[in-house]
């Protein structure tokens, strides 16, 4: 039995894990900067580039086996 994550779920998990580090960034960003310009730039491009990244890791690993395992039902 192959079990294959579908490409949604993999969309959903870098969503809502990309939401998660947007706070995080902006937090550290802006108490760095204390600019809302600088801020808004680097959450902007580091987001954009991060999730789709993040959804091509998650698509590579989906092809590989290693450390799975069938389940019996």
């Amino acid at each position: 039995m192959h079990f294959h994550e579908h490409l949604h779920r993999s969309l959903a998990k870098a969503i809502t894990f990309r939401l998660f580090v947007l706070v995080s960034d902006a937090i550290i960003v802006y108490s760095l900067t204390q600019r809302y310009d600088v801020t808004a730039g680097v959450i902007l491009f580091s987001n954009i580039a991060s999730t789709i990244l993040y959804v091509a890791h998650e698509r590579i690993w989906n092809e590989i086996h290693w450390g799975k395992s069938k389940l019996n039902k």
